[in-house]
């Protein structure tokens, strides 16, 4: 008995009276994609929880002054690096989803000349009437409601003793440094005998790979690089000479820009997943 022909979508080719099933190779091969990379538009009223991306609140910008011991009540000396704030920290731009794509604040900080900056730096700054500004950073929020150009960031305000930090800055560049220096690997014996006393040493094998492996431990440039240290606690915060003391060292050298964000705390204002 002849089979009945059926329209096959995966099939254009002539329909087959016998038993015999097309061949793989005639059918079109289509992406498979998986149930997970699917976009469901689906509204949770739930307040979503704050990305990898996003910041746990609006921050400011420092300067780093260098490291002192304070004395707490107790008698208890803690090391503590100065941050203080020169004219600046200044809402340049409030960004939307609507008009950018997603939500964030520019703030501006460390007043400067006129002729230090390039006309389209001083043209966007002119737009909402703000002062020359050299360094210019943004906050991506969950919520920009209450931010407006102009609007002056009050540290005070922000930031509370006892509150974690993240502080993020430039490290102190060490130039061209070994492995010693640099990975802090051990050195070979210092007898007369010994072939390698600060040397590498092997690198890889010779036939099998016959090449050195990406992101082997070498030698190179050290340091100069963006580095966060997390969850600092604030010690003090002095209105009078306008700066902050935080508990521990921070990234870079005297007179290095620091970026100061309150902490993200896996559990609280980040999701354990």
């Amino acid at each position: 008995m002849a089979a009945i022909p059926t329209a096959n979508p995966f099939f254009s080719g002539a329909v087959s009276t016998g038993s015999a099933r097309p061949s793989s190779s005639f059918l079109p091969r289509l992406p498979i994609k998986r149930l997970s990379s699917l976009s469901l538009n689906v509204s949770s009223s739930k307040p979503r929880p704050i990305s990898a991306s996003m910041e746990a609140g609006i921050g400011v910008m420092g300067t780093k002054l260098g490291m002192m011991s304070y004395f707490e009540e107790s008698g208890v000396v803690v090391p503590v690096t100065v941050v203080g704030f020169r004219e600046g920290n200044i809402v340049t731009q409030v960004k939307n989803k609507a008009t950018d794509g997603y939500d964030a604040v520019q703030v501006g900080y460390r007043r400067v000349r006129d002729r230090k900056l390039t006309k389209p730096e001083l043209g966007h700054l002119e737009k909402s009437g703000i002062i020359p500004l050299r360094h210019l950073q943004e906050f991506r929020l969950q919520d920009v409601e209450g931010y407006e150009p102009n609007q002056r960031l009050v540290v005070e305000e922000l930031f509370k003793v006892g509150d974690l930090v993240d502080v993020s800055g430039t490290t102190i560049g060490k130039g061209f440094q070994g492995g010693i220096k640099r990975h802090n690997f051990k050195r070979g014996q210092m007898a007369h005998g010994s072939k390698s006393h600060r040397e590498l040493g092997s690198i890889g094998a010779g036939t099998t790979p016959g090449r050195v492996y990406k992101g082997k431990k070498m030698p190179g440039r050290m340091g100069g690089t963006k580095a966060k240290i997390r969850k600092l606690t604030v010690v003090k915060i002095d209105n009078e000479l306008n700066c902050v003391m935080i508990k521990g060292a921070v990234p870079g050298k005297p007179g290095n820009l620091l970026r100061i964000t309150p902490a993200k705390i896996v559990g609280k204002n980040i999701p354990k997943s």
